[in-house]
């Protein structure tokens, strides 16, 4: 079992997207106004949708450190303030979300393995549902998912720090079936994506101890 902290600030239903269980015990960790956490602890760091990044950026020292000790970052949010190294977020909402399709681009850890991409462009039959930005990837940085533009939508760092980040230009991914959708197809593969990105985190930690 892996220990992981959730960065919190109080988002309406954010603590049923992650329960802990036999392969990670979550412990949240609440914004207020002396945000200052102990990361030392913990071996994963998530970032869900929704979060407060101007929060994130008081401990950018703190999470640089984190990772400089070979551990992992899931940041599942557009981050607007410069917090995660080497990598950056960019809004961008110019874009009509009917031409918004992805594709699939490198894959090392098959973290797409038996995914339907269509989940991640569709909801409700609706394109463009993660459409509001997207990143611009540290070198050497690996691109999963791209768009219709070929900016990057889904970034996994392995390179930047000695630990791992898996970064998303926005999405409610989680550990549970809790997701901010109710198409059932969508649900399925985004918990799924985590489950198995979880896979790869926790054969990394397992290999350090």
């Amino acid at each position: 079992m892996i220990e992981a902290a959730v960065i919190s600030n109080g988002l309406q239903g954010v603590h049923a997207y992650f329960i802990s269980n036999h392969r990670v015990r979550y412990h949240f960790l609440e914004v207020d106004e002396h945000f200052n956490p102990d990361l030392a602890p913990y071996e994963l760091l998530v970032v869900p949708n929704g979060c407060d990044h101007i929060a994130m950026a008081k401990i950018k020292d703190s999470v640089k450190h984190f990772l400089d000790a070979g551990k992992s970052l899931f940041c599942m949010d557009g981050w607007f303030t410069d917090w995660v190294p080497g990598n950056q977020w960019v809004m961008d909402n110019s874009k009509k979300s009917i031409d918004v399709r992805y594709t699939l681009c490198t894959d090392r850890h098959n973290l797409f393995n038996d995914i339907n991409i269509d989940s991640f462009i569709f909801s409700h039959g609706i394109s463009g549902w993660w459409s509001c930005g997207y990143i611009i990837p540290a070198p050497h940085a690996d691109v999963i998912l791209k768009d219709t533009w070929n900016r990057a939508i889904i970034v996994l760092d392995e390179t930047t720090t000695n630990g791992v980040m898996f970064l998303t230009a926005s999405a409610p991914l989680g550990d549970t079936a809790g997701q901010a959708t109710d198409d059932r197809n969508s649900m399925k593969d985004l918990v799924k994506l985590y489950q198995q990105l979880l896979d790869l985190i926790i054969g990394k930690s397992l290999q350090k101890r």
